[in-house]
């Protein structure tokens, strides 16, 4: 069995799909499918933190502007959080 993924590489993964997309690197579409792998990779392997930390990482991320609330609600309902 794979070891959970850190929180912070949550992060670091969400963070770069970000200043892709602003530097134009990818399409919506593309933003999409790899948005999709790292929440595949959540649904395989976990999160190694608890609700209380992945919230926080949430709350940072949102208010950064990383990710939108739409993103949000769908990194909340598939890691379980709603």
């Amino acid at each position: 069995m794979s070891n959970p993924v850190p929180i912070a590489r949550i992060v670091q993964e969400l963070e770069k799909l970000k200043t892709d997309m602003d530097a134009g690197k990818l399409k919506h579409s593309e933003y999409d499918q790899r948005l999709a792998r790292v929440l595949q990779e959540l649904r395989e392997r976990g999160v190694d933190g608890d609700r209380a930390e992945v919230t926080t990482a949430l709350n940072d991320l949102s208010t950064r502007g990383v990710i939108t609330p739409g993103v949000r609600d769908h990194l909340e309902n598939r890691l379980g959080l709603k």
